[in-house]
């Protein structure tokens, strides 16, 4: 195993949109010897999804926007169908997946069940990210979603039947990872 991990350098690369580093670090490994590498890190912040369920329709509140880095590798329009998310500002989990909920799909929910959190990519992205479940009615349902004009958001908001959901996720329709982790844990809990 890896013990005794010291950073021995940080480079900033890039601090345009979030930031990008190099690190140079060292560890000490079992058999007693010294192990120096450098790794880019790339650090956006921590995130929050969450995946709306309605038990009585059993439907699911899903997003679809465009996302470039699907669109530069094979995804030829680039939109891609994900669970509601947002990265965490100056709140904790809870508080911005409340806010993302009520910006990209327009319902207003009070209660969230958190049920994991994960590492998307650890191999060269630092987020951690919180997911939750909530049920939600027609009754908060406050505004049409898609996100703040300022963030230049333009998400449509799509409520699937659940079965439906689960056919794009099997079929390769739906290819986002959090979204695939959340609708298997209605599909493992049978929330519907």
């Amino acid at each position: 195993m890896i013990n005794d991990v010291k950073i021995l350098e940080t480079e900033v690369l890039s601090d345009n949109w979030y930031t990008l580093r190099k690190i140079t670090y060292e560890y000490l490994k079992k058999d007693g010897s010294k192990q120096v590498q450098s790794r880019e890190a790339y650090d956006r912040g921590n995130g929050a999804v969450i995946l709306l369920y309605n038990t009585e329709l059993r439907k699911v509140i899903l997003t679809r926007q465009f996302r470039l880095p699907t669109f530069l590798n094979g995804n030829a329009s680039g939109l891609l169908i994900e669970a509601c998310a947002g990265l965490l500002d100056t709140d904790n989990p809870e508080d911005c997946i409340k806010r993302e909920t009520e910006e990209e799909t327009g319902y207003q929910i009070t209660e969230v069940k958190k049920v994991f959190e994960a590492y998307m990519s650890p191999g060269s992205v630092t987020e951690i990210l919180y997911f939750f479940v909530a049920e939600y009615n027609q009754s908060m349902k406050v505004n049409e979603g898609g996100g703040l004009e300022h963030e230049e958001e333009n998400i449509e908001v799509l409520e699937l039947d659940i079965e439906e959901a689960m056919q794009m996720m099997e079929s390769g329709e739906i290819k986002d990872a959090k979204t695939i982790m959340l609708l298997q844990y209605v599909r493992l809990h049978q929330l519907l």
